[in-house]
């Protein structure tokens, strides 16, 4: 086992939830032996033709991160481990929000306008039984153009943001791609909609948090109606601007929002989680071309986060 290779303990969680094999009478590498291709790759951001070679032909692992990242595979495998822990209780339903740009290498750049094709499902099964939540298609989402594949001019650059909702020990919950230049309010209500944990047994999954702490970028009217139709308590911050603009139309601005300094400090636990996520350098500097392939592997470095935490 090299280093940064899955665990026995890992591959244990992981491989009742693995895909079955190839078709009948066809070659399948060994699951293992390919998920630690590309963590090899995510974790150090080489070429793909650069892996060494105990993972096997390069070509054979880029195919499977990349047909895994079209048909949801990772985020299943990712949606599966959630359920785990919050069946075991292990997840703290107090989340935080938050982005962060991620510059994209010039290898970025260049892909086709046409959105990608769907790629093709020969051999695996639509849907498994005995699981729950399988993948159910293999037609990537998006693409087509700079905006399809969420690449944007910003401040920083030529970017990728990362909008991410972390539960309170810094873990991922839920993410969504934008190009850079997004701003960080509207994407609220989209990234809280990602959040869907399955329950181990009977029931819907669990989408709504018990309380959301987020920065001033989110203090909009739109998205404290938003949790309040919810009913999810927030703590968030108001703007200057806006206290002065309530004030100033008197009893027909409404009562001053709530605001606990103390709990406000925990909101420490999303800049974390994005820390943890961009000590994978494939994740830190984005070179896929296709955003459903970087949000594969930015689902791949989240899944190892909550293996690892």
């Amino acid at each position: 086992m090299g280093r940064g290779d899955l665990t026995n303990a890992e591959w244990d969680r992981l491989e009742s939830f693995l895909p079955c094999g190839g078709a009948r009478g066809g070659r399948w590498s060994d699951h293992r032996r390919v998920i630690n291709g590309v963590l090899y790759r995510v974790r150090t951001g080489v070429q793909w033709r650069d892996l060494p070679e105990r993972f096997g032909p390069w070509e054979t692992v880029y195919k499977r991160h990349r047909r895994w990242s079209a048909d949801g595979t990772w985020k299943m495998l990712l949606s599966r481990i959630q359920a785990t822990e919050d069946t075991a209780g292990g997840i703290d339903w107090d989340v935080s929000v938050d982005s962060t740009a991620v510059r994209a290498h010039q290898h970025a750049a260049g892909a086709r306008k046409a959105p990608p094709p769907a790629m093709p499902q020969k051999g695996r099964p639509m849907d498994e039984p005995g699981r729950f939540g399988a993948a159910e298609t293999g037609c990537p989402p998006g693409g087509g153009g700079q905006i399809g594949e969420c690449l944007g001019r910003s401040r920083g650059g030529f970017t990728t943001k990362i909008h991410l909702v972390a539960d309170g020990r810094c873990r991922p919950l839920a993410f969504v791609l934008t190009p850079g230049h997004y701003g960080d309010g509207p994407q609220l209500e989209h990234v809280l909609r990602q959040i869907s944990v399955p329950r181990r047994g009977v029931g819907r999954p669990r989408t709504r948090p018990d309380h959301v702490l987020a920065d001033k970028a989110y203090t909009s009217r739109s998205n404290r109606c938003y949790l309040r139709r919810r009913g999810i308590r927030h703590t968030i911050p108001e703007r200057l601007d806006q206290k002065r603009h309530r004030q100033g139309r008197g009893s027909r601005g409404g009562r001053p929002t709530g605001f606990d300094s103390e709990r406000y400090k925990k909101r420490n636990t999303v800049e974390r989680a994005i820390n943890r996520l961009k000590g994978f350098r494939a994740v830190a500097t984005r070179y896929e071309k296709r955003a459903y392939i970087y949000l594969g592997t930015v689902t791949l470095a989240a899944l190892m986060t909550w293996l690892r935490t």
